[in-house]
């Protein structure tokens, strides 16, 4: 839904699979560093001839890697624009919410041995699940779902996505994520929720307003919409990063709901 509003706007748009998802290569690592996704978006940026004009996107694993990425190098990021994750100066403190650790009990799931064996056996029921959890009132399709049950099939892919929560869970511990300590990206930051996201609570995204770095930077809520609110909304989700990358003035900072 995104690509084709970014290209009308100009942009040449590339939408890689992050690392491990097929068909990108399954590496051999069993744990992947967040610092390795920021790197990997920057070789992206470098590989493809990019310029301090670039912009980025994410959502959830994307975002955590578009925002690592525009602090690690803002001199080859404009703006960026992310979803569905706020940044983890601000999500740290919900270590301590009960209720968040509720909502995020599948990555501690993923933890445990044996982990890439339970994947395999939902396949798609599962991932329906689990998307109806954290988007309610929005239902896969088999094209959403299709690419995910097609890089399962892959020989060690399962492993390859968990890798993801096994190499986060150190990084925490080692205060290198999750932790107050993390740097804000300086550009333009427009950051992106759903409303009724069952992954990460609203809340935590409305606690981002005003701390961001830029002075430009905001939040915008999207009503009607959970985790996966570039698909529940695309044209309003479309229209608010378009607009947000597309833009060269100034504006307040702060929350707004998107009706």
């Amino acid at each position: 839904h995104l690509m084709p509003v970014l290209a009308d706007a100009g942009f040449r748009v590339v939408a890689p699979w992050l690392r491990g998802y097929p068909p990108t290569e399954v590496p051999r690592e069993r744990r992947v560093d967040p610092d390795v996704l920021a790197a990997d978006v920057n070789a992206l940026h470098r590989a493809l001839g990019g310029t301090r004009e670039a912009v980025v996107v994410g959502h959830d694993w994307g975002a955590i890697a578009a925002m690592r990425a525009a602090a690690a190098a803002p001199e080859r990021w404009r703006r960026l624009a992310t979803l569905a994750v706020p940044p983890e100066r601000i999500l740290a403190g919900a270590k301590g919410d009960s209720q968040q650790a509720m909502r995020s009990r599948y990555a501690l799931a993923a933890l445990v041995p044996g982990a890439e064996h339970r994947l395999l056996a939902g396949e798609a029921e599962g991932f329906r699940r689990l998307w109806r959890r954290w988007s309610p009132g929005y239902e896969p399709t088999d094209d959403d779902l299709g690419p995910l049950v097609a890089a399962l099939a892959v020989p060690r892919a399962a492993r390859a996505m968990l890798a993801y929560y096994r190499g986060y869970a150190p990084a925490v511990v080692a205060r290198r994520a999750l932790s107050v300590r993390m740097p804000l990206p300086p550009q333009p930051h427009l950051v992106l929720h759903g409303r009724d996201d069952g992954c990460i609570a609203v809340e935590w995204a409305e606690r981002t307003a005003g701390k961001l770095a830029h002075p430009i930077s905001r939040v915008e809520v999207v009503e009607g919409a959970g985790h996966f609110l570039h698909l529940e909304r695309p044209e309003e989700v479309g229209v608010l990063i378009r607009d947000h990358l597309t833009a060269r003035g100034s504006g307040p900072p702060g929350v707004s709901r998107q009706r």
